[in-house]
């Protein structure tokens, strides 16, 4: 098993040259968030941003998406009509992938999960988006609840999945949490390659696999308890996976950059650290 340095930041941070031009480095779809939680896709839109992606579009409920935008004039937010993600939305969300594929020639990715709710209809909107898209995407949080009884909708698909210890048993029905580490990586690999995806386990020591390869990545902090913290990772995630990595590789450089910013960020806030100083945080780990 290899563990993850900073090795991998070199062949995502390269110096760019007088040619390069918008979504150049990629266009992140955001899809998340509910009439209770509109923080969640905030801070993935912010993380990806300064994890150097091009362009974010968040897609929320209305109220979610109205809060969103108020936040900073750099986050578009497309408001959904109703309280939450239902299958009225479905079209919209389709045809708002393939516009974001076209007008990004192709240097895309999707995040969605965060914050968006458990009630049966949004979870079956989920299920239903994912089955009929092929776009690299990160699926977190909610998303996993939505996806983890049928795994025929992202089999050899470019996903990521960013579970910690509960998501990943409601995932693969395997218990992690108290495990010792030898029996996470076990796990965790063992189950990417039965689901054929890729699965990147979060806490102290994260595990990144694709069935086929695993690492680990030690970087992080004790104070990064914190909510919102996962969702900068997924945010991560996304941004390399929308500037053509693939999952296996921005799962691991996501993993190293949101431990190393919450670590910085730790050194000045201790036990007042909020992921919004984590992600004030990222540009300081590679420039």
């Amino acid at each position: 098993m290899m563990e993850v340095t900073n090795k991998i930041l070199k062949d995502i941070y390269k110096e760019r040259g007088p040619d390069v031009k918008k979504y150049d480095f990629g266009l992140l779809l955001v899809i998340g968030g509910s009439e209770f939680y509109s923080g969640s896709p905030a801070f993935t839109a912010f993380a990806a941003f300064r994890a150097g992606v091009d362009m974010v579009r968040v897609i929320a409920p209305k109220r979610a998406a109205d809060i969103i935008a108020s936040f900073s004039p750099n986050l578009a937010a497309y408001p959904l009509k109703g309280e939450r993600l239902n299958k009225e939305h479905l079209p919209i969300l389709l045809s708002m992938a393939e516009s974001a594929k076209a007008v990004s020639r192709g240097n895309m990715a999707i995040v969605i999960g965060g914050g968006t709710g458990r009630s049966e209809e949004t979870q079956e909107t989920i299920l239903e988006f994912l089955n009929k898209v092929s776009i690299p995407t990160v699926v977190d949080a909610d998303a996993i609840h939505a996806v983890a009884k049928n795994s025929n909708v992202f089999k050899g698909k470019p996903f990521i999945f960013t579970p910690h210890g509960y998501e990943f048993f409601v995932l693969t029905g395997k218990e992690v949490i108290g495990k010792p580490d030898e029996e996470k990586e076990k796990l965790v690999k063992e189950e990417a390659e039965r689901l054929g995806t890729t699965i990147l386990l979060k806490g102290h020591t994260d595990f990144i696999s694709n069935g086929k390869e695993i690492a680990s990545n030690k970087t992080g902090s004790v104070y990064m308890t914190k909510g919102g913290t996962g969702d900068t990772l997924a945010g991560i995630a996304g941004a390399f996976m929308a500037r053509g990595l693939d999952p296996f590789s921005a799962g691991q450089a996501a993993a190293f950059i949101n431990g190393k910013a919450g670590e910085i960020a730790a050194k000045r806030k201790r036990d007042g650290l909020l992921a919004t100083d984590l992600i004030e945080a990222i540009p300081e780990v590679f420039i």
